[in-house]
Formats: structure tokens, C-alpha cells, sequence
């Protein structure tokens, strides 16, 4: 291992920690010392790092918890059952993948396409539970990823017949027992809530089994809570429609998440904010006080148990019910307080600003805030909180007047019955906030772009203008598997950098990191040509006999000539980064991997993703943050940050808007009204480009009413460019017809994509006719003229000035 491998990866066995939840517990652990543990579950053995695609990571390797337990000096009693599930679970996948090469060619697609992210259900069988020792721990684990959805059966979202008897054995028979949730989302854990020590583990990258030694031998202490509500699967709502093959109405509004479980009084296995710590604390009576629109909460916080520890002190707030229908709370700030032993306090303070508090007005196409009462709570988790202030409004506010966009839905968004009026305690700390207050209130201006980037593009043909608003493009399969880059081996694309001296745009994927390849050689010109195998973990089992023959062939090659490394380190998935509710934390771990893209000449990560959880079979929610646009918002600001502390290095922000289900991604249509849209959807990327200005941002495959938000002018000029002042690169995901088959409405196209203002990636030289066409009056559908043409090729010098060119000189 290089240096820079070792210390990245004691930063995130340091970090992990902080990324679990614990759920239940019963002073059973830590432990005092290393013991015989037997050890089972799907997951002890073959731990899951992360998620499957574009949120892999190459790491040169990662730590299962077998590993991690061994290497802390516990003896596993159970590799007999380990090694008997071993090959029950190989026979289960190779029935799975021919399975699903069957199901393909049935439908007349490509296996390698209709497999990817497909996720094979955990397997029933029968081994005997007689490890040694006091203690057994019971790994649960679930995987998922980009092109498939989970669903609601045994071994996926639910606990199969098997997990549940084991499961429950375990607790019954070993004096001392700790399930274990190596999972990306949330499974349903009613059947086995019998059992008293749950820890979610998550899934915590290159040193995942280490972090889990440390925390359950007490080296560490988990003190991560929900980012999304864990409940049985028939709590869940079913208001809105997901996974259609075309129309997906999001009937629910604004009512997401624990919004839809406060509203429907309906009491959640695990709340949002939800997780316990080896120790307890205590919230004493919190301190709100205002200046000017900004509210500051001071909480106390005691470790009034036995083991050190940190909490996440929660401030919601309930706005008032007026001409708009509100949730009973939203969370509004947070903070964390610093390691406390026992005994130990501090003060942990929260700042939000009340414009941030603002609804969305349909019908006055603004923000505003009505008059009446905003109740301040405080707590450590959504279903734990106390009243502990109130702002007064004294009379309405509009906030800011904007525009209307997104379209509209053919539904009226659900509205939950009222609840009953909230009686106030009389001691209870008024605070009036003035209209006045609002009036100094500033906000961003409109991009424009440098003298000097208005001055190359000026000069440049139809040709090259089209040239420079897409990728670089491939041949053969590299773009469809996400590494069409020429410059660095295995990264996902590049902007193209062969006019007038520009240099092109690498960026790789990997919301848990950077996707390259580990090994690579140099031809003649300097080209990389990776060794090895190019695919994302898993696409390669559905390859056609013949393509896996040859592919076996040329990874087992002598490669010629020099051989170059890049490991990357993979980090915690994003959910588990959210988990940690600690901005710092990941803001370092956005620093990590802007290192690495320095030492690798990467320009663009190809994350943060932070599409809102709104339902839990979604195949990426691994990737997103949470079930909150707040939360979201503020945690992808702090990864950007750590990354764009590297000179060079940006961000792109991902996928505006409203992708949320991976069921026939490149041409589903989200239904969505414009308040949650709003309020709910785009939120998390106002926040992000407020507090960290990213230097990029994807936009996502899916229509957004009836339009493509690749082609949304209004997405991308009125919201992004108008309103919010957003001066970043804006690119299409990789838009590429392999990777799945139109229904009712078509794929994204070039020509329309550039005209609103969207490079298009990775392109490929169909997609550069149709725009050049487009230009010249000889494409038939679309249109595209020079100003749009220069617009959006200008946003590439731009970046390319900023990250490239600024930095050499």
C-alpha cells in the first residue's frame, strides 16, 4: 500500500463509527476483551463495502467483519457455517444470473443491461447454529444499485423465512447477541423484534470490518441516527405511485418521509433522527433567541451514562396552517456535540434563518411566510422533542417572488386531515419577528460568463461550438459502462479538449469515492489502456459465453510495457456519511477524495448524489442522503467543500431533479406538483449551491411533467442560472441508448439538451450530427440556434478557465 492508501483508510475506519446506528440495546455491549464469537449471516464473510455501478469503488481491497474481528484478536467459532454458506450462496447466484439472462433475452435486451443493479433475493436454507462461545453476532446483508429497484419480497426488503429463524435462535440460545445490518436502506425488521442489540452498520467502504471490531469491542462508539424512517413495509405509504413504466404522480406532495408519518399519526419502527449510543445523555432546557431573521438555539447537552459519547441535538419547527396546508414539522438545523465521557456536558448551538422556513405559494408564484406561531422543538430524533420556544409573526410575509416552473400535474397533491390545536405552555418562551425584518434580505444574481470566455467562443465554428457542448466521445462499450475517458484510465467521460488549446474536463464517477481502473499501461501517444477488467462489480456475470472468454483472456494478458497504479479508497456510502449528522466529518471525507482526484488528474467528481429518499425500494437511495432536503442540502455542501479545497478539483452535483426510482430511468416521467418540487426536490441543491458553490451539476434521465429535465429551459435558466446565480457546469447523466429501451416517451436528445443549456455527455458522433443538423435547419424535430449553441459551450471554457487554466498560471 502507498502512503496516502494507509492514511486514508485509518480516516475512514476513524470516521465509521460516527456512520452507525445504533438501534437497540441492552448494556451487553461493548465488549470488555476479544472472545470466541460464532459468527453468521450473509454479510460476516461477504461484507458489502457499498453499492453496486457508478457507486462502486476500486479499492485495492476491503476489510469484511470476519476479518475485522479476527485481526482485533477474536477466535470465529463458525467457519464451518461460513464456508457450508459460501456455496450455498454461489449455487443461488448462478441460478440468478441465468435467470436473468433468460427474462432478457425474452425480451429481446441485453443481459449485461437488463442485469445491472438486479438484486438476487438472499436464499432459504437449512445449517446448523453451533458455533462456540458466549456470544454470536448475525450479519444481515443487502445490496443494490443504479438500473434495478429493490422490491418488497423475501430476501430483499423483507427478512427471509431463514434470517428470521436464525435470527431468533441467536437470541434465544447465546448469552450475549448483536444483529448486525450490513445494508445500504432499510429492511423490515418486525419480524425480529425480539431481539435486544441491533446496530446499523451500514456500509462503510475500505475498512468497514475493522470499524465494526472497534465499535463492538468499545475502541469506539457508534453515534449516528436515521436519515430516513424505519418501519414494517405495510407502515409505509402508498399515496404516491412508484416503479411505473412511464407516469409516476408523486400524489404525496410535500408529505415525504417522516412528514407523510407525522401528518398520518402513524408511529414508525424507527424515527427519523432515531439512534442510541453505548451511553445516554440528557437535552437540558434550550435557549432561543433571535437576531434579525436568524433564530440561534443553545442546548445543553450531559453524558448521563457510562461510556463516552455524542449526540445530535434536532431543532424542527411547525409552521402555522393558514392558506397553505403544513407538515407538523420539518427539521430546520442541527448540530453535534463534541465526545463527552461520563458526567461530561456542553453546548451544542443551531442557527437557521426563518426565510429558510418559507413555504411555496402556487398561486402568488412565491415563498412566504404566513403569520402566526412557529413552534420551536428540540430533541434527538423526530419522535423525541420538546416545545422550547416560539417565533411570532405578526403578519404575512413574501419572501421572495420567483417564477413558475416545472409544469403542471394532472392531481391535486394529497392534504392530510388537520390536527388538533397545539396548546401552548404558559411559560413558554414568545418571540415576535417583524415584517420589517425581511426587507434587507439579498439575493444571488444572474450568471454571466468572463470577457474572455465570451471571447473564445465567439470565434469558434457551428462545429466546434457543438464539439465543446458535449464529451468526448468513445466507440465500442466504454461509454455505456461509464468509462469513456481518454486521459485517465476508467474515468467516466471528459469534455472535449482539442480546440484552440483547451484542455479537456476528466471526471469519474463515485459517490463513495473515485471509479478508475486499478492498473493501467501507456501506449505510443501516452493513451491509458486499462488492464484488467473494465466493468462494474457484477455487470460482467451477464456477458454472452463468448464475451466472457475473451474477456478472461485479455485480464489474464502479460500487459506490455509500464504498469501504473491508481487505488482509490472507497468511503462510507452517502447514506452512512448522512447518518453521521456531522458536517465536519464529511466535509474531511470530501477532502479525502480531492486528494486522491489531485494525485489521479481527475477535475470533476461525478458526485455528491442527493436525490430525496422517497421511497425505500429505490435502487440508489444508497447513494442519496437522506429522506430530508435539509439534511441533504447541508451534507452535500460539506463534501464539496472538502473536495473544492483542491486547486483543480470541483464537485457535480447530481441528479437535478427528481429522480427517484431507477425503473426505466432514462425515459420515466416524474408527475410533480410545483410546491414539492420545491419545497421538497430542489431544495437540497439550493442549499448546496448556496454554501459551496459545486463546480458542476448533473442533470437527471427522467422527464419532469411531460419534459425532459435535460431539456428544461426553465430548470436550468430560470431556477439555476436566474434565481439561484448558479455559475457551474451543467451536463446531462451519460445518455446512453444501451443502457435501456424507450416506452411512451423518448430518450433525451442532444439538440434540445445543448439548447437549454446542458452539455451533453458522453455523446457519440449520432448525437453530434443531430445537433450540428439542428443548428443548420436539417433536423427535422429540433432547432438549435447560435446563441443557445454559444451559451452552452461557453459554460465549458468557463470551468476549464477556473479548474485548469487559473491554475497554471
Amino acid at each position: 500500500m502507498y502512503d496516502y492508501e494507509k492514511k486514508h483508510f485509518d480516516q475512514v475506519r476513524h470516521v465509521a463509527p460516527e456512520c452507525m446506528v445504533l438501534l437497540k440495546k441492552n448494556g451487553d455491549f461493548p465488549l470488555s476483551q476479544p472472545e470466541k464469537i460464532a459468527l453468521y449471516g450473509s454479510g460476516a464473510r461477504q461484507t458489502i463495502k457499498g453499492g453496486t455501478g457508478s457507486g462502486d469503488v476500486n479499492s485495492r481491497f476491503y476489510v469484511s467483519v470476519e476479518q475485522g474481528l479476527e485481526s482485533a484478536g477474536c477466535t470465529i467459532t463458525t467457519k464451518e457455517w461460513l464456508n457450508a454458506y459460501d456455496v450455498i450462496r454461489e449455487e443461488a447466484k448462478e441460478e440468478f444470473i441465468a435467470r436473468i439472462k433468460q427474462e432478457a433475452k425474452e425480451r429481446h435486451v441485453l443481459a449485461v443491461m437488463y442485469g445491472m443493479g438486479a438484486v438476487m433475493p438472499e436464499p432459504e436454507y437449512e445449517l446448523p447454529m453451533n458455533g462456540e462461545g458466549e456470544t454470536a453476532v448475525y450479519v444481515l446483508s443487502r445490496i443494490s444499485g443504479e438500473g434495478s429497484d429493490r422490491k418488497s419480497v423475501e430476501g430483499d426488503l423483507l427478512l427471509s423465512k431463514t434470517e428470521v429463524r436464525d435470527i431468533l435462535y441467536l437470541q434465544e440460545h447465546y448469552t450475549r447477541f448483536l444483529l448486525v445490518l450490513n445494508v445500504g436502506g432499510p429492511v423490515d425488521l418486525s419480524p425480529v423484534q425480539a431481539v435486544e442489540n441491533v446496530l446499523l452498520l451500514s456500509q462503510l467502504g475500505v475498512a468497514t470490518g475493522d470499524a465494526l471490531a472497534d465499535v463492538i469491542l468499545g475502541k469506539a462508539e457508534p453515534s449516528g441516527k436515521l436519515t430516513t424512517t424505519w418501519t414494517d413495509w405495510n407502515s409505509y405509504p402508498k399515496i404516491g405511485e412508484f416503479g411505473q413504466q412511464d407516469d409516476t404522480r408523486y400524489y404525496e406532495g410535500i408529505y415525504v418521509g417522516y412528514r407523510y408519518f407525522d401528518a398520518a399519526q402513524v408511529t414508525p419502527l424507527y424515527p427519523f433522527g432515531y439512534g442510541l449510543g453505548y451511553t445516554d445523555f440528557a437535552l437540558d432546557k434550550a435557549n432561543v433567541s433571535t437576531q434579525g431573521t436568524c433564530v440561534t438555539v443553545e442546548v445543553p447537552v450531559r453524558n448521563v451514562g457510562e461510556h463516552p459519547g455524542r449526540e445530535t441535538v434536532q431543532v424542527y419547527v411547525s409552521a402555522p396552517s393558514g392558506r397553505l396546508d403544513q407538515p407538523y414539522q420539518a427539521l430546520a438545523g442541527f448540530g453535534k456535540s463534541i465526545r463527552l465521557h461520563p458526567g461530561e456536558s456542553s453546548s451544542v448551538t443551531v442557527t437557521f434563518a426563518m426565510e429558510d422556513l418559507a413555504s411555496y405559494d402556487e398561486n402568488a408564484v412565491a415563498w412566504v411566510l404566513e403569520a402566526g406561531d412557529y413552534l420551536i422543538r428540540v430533541g434527538n430524533s423526530s419522535r423525541n422533542t420538546t416545545l422550547s420556544g416560539v417565533i411570532r409573526l405578526a403578519e404575512d410575509v413574501c419572501v421572495r417572488k420567483v417564477h413558475s416552473v416545472g409544469g403542471t400535474p394532472d392531481f391535486q397533491d394529497w392534504t392530510p386531515p388537520a390536527m388538533e390545536t397545539e396548546t401552548l405552555p404558559e411559560d413558554l418562551r414568545v418571540l415576535t419577528m417583524q415584517a420589517d425584518a425581511f426587507s434587507t434580505l439579498s439575493w444571488p444574481q444572474p450568471w454571466s460568463c468572463s470577457q474572455y470566455t465570451e471571447g473564445v467562443v465567439s470565434t469558434l465554428s457551428d462545429e466546434q461550438l457543438v464539439h465543446l457542448s458535449m464529451g468526448l466521445f468513445a466507440k465500442g462499450p466504454t461509454s455505456i459502462i461509464g468509462n469513456a475517458a481518454q486521459t485517465v484510465a476508467g474515468a467516466a467521460g471528459e469534455t472535449y479538449g482539442k480546440i484552440n488549446g483547451l484542455p479537456g474536463l476528466v471526471m469519474a464517477d463515485g459517490p463513495a469515492g473515485l471509479r478508475l481502473n486499478q492498473k493501467y499501461t501507456r501506449d505510443k501517444k501516452g493513451i491509458p489502456h486499462a488492464i484488467g477488467n473494465t466493468f462494474p462489480a457484477g455487470m460482467d456475470d451477464y456477458l454472452p459465453g463468448i464475451a466472457q472468454k475473451f474477456l478472461n483472456f485479455t485480464n489474464n494478458r502479460q500487459p506490455k510495457g509500464e504498469v501504473f497504479e491508481q487505488y482509490c479508497t472507497a468511503i462510507p456510502i452517502g447514506t452512512a456519511l448522512a447518518q453521521s449528522w456531522n458536517i465536519d466529518l464529511v466535509e474531511s471525507c470530501g477532502d479525502l477524495v480531492g486528494e486522491e482526484m489531485e494525485r489521479f488528474g481527475v477535475h470533476l467528481w461525478l458526485a455528491p448524489a442527493f436525490n430525496i429518499h422517497r421511497n425505500v425500494l429505490c435502487g440508489r437511495n444508497f447513494e442519496y442522503y437522506s429522506e430530508d432536503p435539509l439534511l441533504s442540502g447541508k451534507m452535500g455542501a460539506a463534501i464539496t467543500r472538502g473536495v473544492q479545497r483542491h486547486s483543480g478539483c470541483g464537485t457535480t452535483v447530481k441528479h437535478f431533479c427528481c429522480n427517484n426510482q431507477e425503473t426505466n430511468r432514462l425515459a420515466s416521467n416524474s408527475v410533480v406538483s410545483q410546491r414539492a418540487l420545491r419545497e421538497i426536490y430542489l431544495r437540497a441543491f439550493q442549499i448546496c449551491i448556496r454554501e459551496a458553490d459545486p463546480a458542476a451539476l448533473m442533470t437527471s434521465y427522467n422527464l419532469l411533467n411531460g419534459v425532459h429535465t435535460s431539456e428544461r429551459v426553465d430548470l436550468l435558466q430560470t431556477v439555476l442560472r436566474e434565481e439561484w446565480g448558479y455559475r457551474g457546469l451543467i451536463m446531462t447523466d451519460w445518455v446512453v441508448p444501451g443502457l435501456g429501451k424507450a416506452g411512451k416517451h423518448r430518450f433525451a436528445k442532444s439538440a434540445p439538451s445543448i439548447a437549454a443549456g446542458n452539455v451533453f455527455m458522453p455523446g457519440s458522433q449520432g448525437d453530434f450530427n443531430a445537433a450540428v443538423n439542428a443548428m443548420h435547419g436539417k433536423n427535422k424535430d429540433f432547432t438549435l440556434s447560435r446563441k443557445d449553441a454559444e451559451r452552452c459551450a461557453a459554460q465549458v471554457v468557463e470551468l476549464v478557465r477556473r479548474l485548469i487554466l487559473e491554475r497554471k498560471h
